[in-house]
């Protein structure tokens, strides 16, 4: 029996199976050792866990996370995974585990929209290609980071319509001064901006919300997909981003000259098919 981890920055997916079978489901938050110390992250394995993740030593831990490209940063989920499982541990980037999720064992390309993107060239067994997504300051177009920094930023500055900006701050209680204190002193402000952009995700009617929508898929695929050949390939895409907008992206790709093959919210199913294997 092994246990499958799909963790972005915001949430992480827990499966506990056996061959292809799930015994155990779970979710915690997410956990990314660029923002989380091992001792943060252990804490969060352990106390958020469901016990029956815990009941024995199993075959394997694999573990697909953000920030988890970077040997340092590995080391520090490795550690942690370890000493709460005692169990042999593979940390891979959640790149990597999009690329198997959507794609399993076929060659394409592979992208995240989440809480933060990102897209690879993947062969079918690696990646062989990937267009740095640079984080939520410089990059990670499309994302929900991305989109919630756009959308904060144009009703700070007054720029959204005035009816949107009204609703927003109506929605969620807060005032500009408490939007800044989150965004600058939060510990996870890629996290908290990709959660304040799924308001847009009711505005869908506004002019404004859905050119913002698309532009931000259109940045990504112009700065990101651009960079492939992707004429011949199938385009496959995973994250909450991906799905909530799913018809903006289709609209964006099309403009773009590609169709998607894939669009899903989870990467899981497809990391099952491949681990089972």
């Amino acid at each position: 029996m092994k246990i499958i981890a799909d963790s972005s920055s915001t949430r992480t997916e827990w499966v506990l199976i056996d061959g292809d079978k799930v015994i155990e489901r779970a979710f915690t938050q997410g956990l990314n050792p660029y923002f989380q110390t091992r001792r943060e992250i252990s804490h969060i394995i352990r106390l958020e866990l469901p016990d029956t993740f815990f009941r024995r030593r199993w075959e394997h831990v694999y573990f697909y996370g953000a920030g988890c490209a970077n040997v340092e940063k590995t080391k520090i989920m490795e550690m942690s995974l370890v000493a709460q499982f005692k169990t042999p541990v593979t940390v891979e980037s959640d790149l990597l585990g999009a690329a198997r999720g959507l794609l399993v064992k076929e060659s394409g390309l592979a992208c995240i929209l989440g809480t933060g993107s990102n897209s690879c060239y993947y062969d079918g067994e690696k990646i062989v290609k990937n267009v740095r997504p640079l984080g939520f300051i410089l990059g990670d177009e499309g994302s929900g980071a991305y989109l919630g920094k756009v959308f904060l930023s144009d009703c700070l500055k007054e720029i959204a319509p005035r009816n949107i900006s009204d609703a927003f701050f109506e929605k969620y209680k807060v005032s500009p001064d408490e939007i800044m204190d989150a965004v600058y002193t939060n510990s996870l402000p890629n996290r908290t901006l990709s959660a304040y952009s799924y308001f847009l995700s009711e505005c869908l009617d506004s002019e404004y919300v859905y050119q913002l929508v698309y532009d931000a898929f259109m940045n990504f695929f112009t700065r990101n997909i651009s960079a492939y050949s992707y004429k011949n390939l199938p385009i496959c895409f995973v994250g909450a981003m991906a799905t909530t907008y799913a018809d903006i992206l289709k609209k964006v790709a099309a403009d773009f000259g590609v169709e998607i093959s894939k669009i899903v919210q989870s990467s899981m199913p497809g990391l099952i098919k491949f681990h089972s294997n």
